[in-house]
């Protein structure tokens, strides 16, 4: 059976990575609410504004459950503000905002400046072969401080992070779902493939 991965749809570029998990035979929905989370083997939280995403998460009921699901080893996977909602700490964070944590790094919101300042790069990864990563990075953060319990997945050409790991969470600054990049989504689906077969043993 296809693997039924959610896309938290509170706000964020939810469409694109519901095309990629589509492409790559996932059972894609859409998650709003507690019922939808706990329907799904794995989650994504896309980009957008993070502060607004934690804000409604809190309007929905969701931030208590997905903190949950976090807790309890549900594969998720954030792009750019999603990314900062899987921090542990933010920097430059408006004031009362929160986080689902899960990932021991420190994260700056808008490193890079405002949209005029969005690029594009090619990024090494050692995690993943092929081809390097063509990243798209929008309003994007930056992973300021890698903790003793994350990794790093891929850095700019000068070391700065971009993306980390750590158990069955994954965060990225850019958006591959923009570029075609389809190899962090597979990373997903094969946390969500682990965690079933353990659960099956």
């Amino acid at each position: 059976m296809s693997p039924r991965v959610g896309v938290l749809a509170l706000q964020g570029d939810v469409r694109e990575h519901v095309n990629a998990l589509r492409e790559l035979g996932a059972e894609a929905v859409l998650v709003r609410r507690p019922e939808e989370l706990s329907s799904v083997d794995g989650l994504v939280i896309p980009g957008g504004e993070s502060s607004v995403i934690d804000k409604l998460s809190r309007a929905f009921g969701m931030q208590v459950p997905i903190r949950e699901a976090i807790a309890a080893g549900l594969p998720v996977y954030g792009t750019c503000a999603g990314l900062i909602l899987l921090a542990d700490r933010i920097i430059g964070a408006i004031d009362g905002q929160e986080t689902f944590g899960g990932l021991d790094v420190t994260v700056r919101r808008n490193a890079f400046g405002g949209q005029v300042e969005s690029f594009e790069t090619d990024l090494v990864s050692a995690e993943l072969e092929g081809a390097p990563v063509h990243a798209a990075f929008i309003r994007a953060p930056l992973v300021e401080e890698v903790g003793p319990l994350a990794r790093v997945l891929a850095a700019l050409p000068d070391g700065r992070v971009v993306a980390v790991a750590q158990g069955n969470l994954i965060g990225t600054a850019f958006h591959p779902e923009v570029t075609g990049e389809l190899r962090f989504h597979r990373m997903l689906l094969d946390r969500i493939s682990a965690r079933a077969t353990t659960r099956a043993a």
